[in-house]
């Protein structure tokens, strides 16, 4: 017999999946610029810049919005919901990073918008929001899929850590055997980066990746590129 458990993990397997439509795999979050830079120029050098991302900026700041924006939808408290959301946005350091948000946060609230079964109070927040980051689309969607907030945000930073990784595959290059031993190291890591995550308080949300930053502005104007971030 299938249980509500089995089905939530059916639908967390659907967020994360990479072919979610919302256009994942077209940004590198300036990975791409940090190769162009040799930052990252092989397997050691590529997994220290994907790494210190997630420590030093999903895990500080983007993570815990989501957590945030996850018991906001829950509780459908839609100001919190306001709140976090436009803090998602406001945290984006350059044009392209911020424009990545709000492209896949369009694209998956279109989606949701057009499933059914979902509750129309919280559809009908979701279809009035001007702008969307993905992650307030994203907790949407696990709060109505009645996804718990921890095993959602180990989704989340999955599916980033998935497509981080095999851009550096792409760009570096790598080899995919490289890439999946990159993926085992990293993935043991994310369920502890959500558990802290989870835990920040709301004053101590920020994150400190400067270069990031730095590159990722110097890819708006980068002569030659696969990725559009």
């Amino acid at each position: 017999m299938i249980s509500n458990a089995d089905t939530r993990m059916v639908r967390l397997l659907q967020l994360a999946s990479p072919t979610l439509p919302v256009g994942a795999y077209s940004y590198s979050q300036g990975l791409e610029s940090a190769v162009e830079a040799s930052v990252a120029r092989d397997v050691d050098t590529a997994h220290k810049w994907i790494g210190d991302v997630l420590e030093y900026s999903l895990g500080r700041t983007e993570a815990p919005l989501l957590s945030r924006l996850i018991d906001a939808w829950s509780t459908q408290a839609d100001a919190e919901v306001d709140r976090w959301n436009a803090l998602v946005l406001a945290s984006r350091e350059t044009s392209e990073l911020r424009g990545e948000t709000l492209q896949m946060g369009y694209s998956l609230t279109k989606l949701l918008l057009e499933m059914e079964g979902m509750d129309e109070k919280a559809h009908a927040h979701l279809a009035r929001m001007e702008e969307v980051s993905f992650p307030a689309a994203f907790a949407h969607a696990a709060a109505q899929w009645q996804i718990p907030a921890q095993p959602a945000l180990v989704a989340y930073l999955w599916a980033w850590l998935e497509n981080q990784v095999m851009a550096a595959v792409k760009l570096v290059p790598l080899g995919q055997t490289d890439g999946q031993r990159m993926l085992l190291r990293l993935g043991a890591t994310l369920p502890m980066v959500a558990e802290k995550a989870a835990s920040i308080a709301d004053d101590d949300i920020g994150g400190f990746a400067p270069g990031m930053a730095i590159l990722s502005s110097r890819h708006e104007t980068q002569y030659s590129r696969l990725f559009r971030s």
